[in-house]
């Protein structure tokens, strides 16, 4: 694909959203997942950070940083029992 052909179809499409104006709820949605995502990123490499000196580590992946992005501690929790118990 033409890279004069991809930067012209997003300026059309941002100047079409600009006009007519994005819906509100499912950009709303798609920010606030991303937001959890990249603060599942954060606790995992903090996580991995301080947990490297115990002997923990739990890889940084898109999977694991949805499950800990929603679920949070509990999720952190959750996938540092199954790194322990089920790779040893």
């Amino acid at each position: 694909m033409d890279s004069t052909l991809v930067i012209t179809s997003m300026v059309v499409l941002i100047a079409i959203l600009l006009i007519v104006g994005a819906p509100i709820k499912p950009v709303k949605l798609l920010g606030n997942s991303a937001v959890k995502l990249v603060i599942g990123v954060l606790m995992l490499f903090f996580f991995n950070v301080f947990g490297a000196s115990i002997g923990l580590h739990v890889p940084i992946n898109l999977f694991t940083a949805i499950i800990i992005g929603f679920l949070g501690i509990p999720g952190l929790a959750s996938l540092t029992a199954l790194n322990i118990f089920v790779l040893g």
